[in-house]
């Protein structure tokens, strides 16, 4: 299963469009609400997440993303929901992938160093042992970071095709018309 978390604050486009691509992939993602079911965006936009942080209880997602936002990467730094998410991931291997300030999420955890990352500019330091990017999206192994809401599309394709391949990414990239 593939889950997307969500905390007041969030970036509402660093959200939903990579979400909106995965399902026209036809991949299964719930979200999930860190503080609640309704969750408020940085620009006042509330959505319902699928599942409030409570019932999450999955020990080997296929993948876990963080929008960015603030303070909703801040919120998401804070919970212990995230906290244990991320630990599954790693246990298994699974993807990890976040966008804007939420990579500072991985890196406050030790989960960049050695990596390739990007992040928000101004963040940087947040990425404890990552080896900067000057990329718009990054895929390092298993772990993909993106640096704001105008490379959502791109950070979006690049999670299906991380999950399907890059052949069903271009087929979805002519599919929106991206290019």
């Amino acid at each position: 299963m593939i889950y997307l978390f969500l905390a007041n604050g969030f970036e509402e486009i660093e959200a939903l469009c990579p979400l909106d691509l995965l399902r026209r992939a036809g991949l299964e993602v719930t979200t999930v609400g860190i503080g609640g079911e309704m969750i408020c965006g940085s620009h006042g936009i509330t959505v319902a997440a699928d599942i409030p942080e409570g019932m999450y209880a999955d020990s080997k997602p296929d993948m876990i993303i963080l929008p960015g936002g603030m303070p909703g990467s801040k919120h998401l730094d804070e919970s212990r929901v995230v906290d244990t998410a991320l630990k599954a991931a790693v246990r298994h291997g699974s993807f990890i992938a976040a966008i804007c300030a939420a990579p500072m999420v991985l890196g406050h955890r030790g989960l960049l160093a050695g990596k390739e990352a990007i992040c928000y500019p101004g963040f940087e330091d947040h990425l404890t042992g990552a080896n900067i990017s000057d990329k718009r999206v990054v895929r390092d192994g298993n772990i993909i970071t993106a640096a704001g809401m105008g490379v959502a599309l791109e950070f979006g394709l690049a999670l299906v095709a991380a999950l399907k391949g890059q052949e069903a990414a271009e087929e979805l990239r002519r599919a929106v018309i991206a290019d």
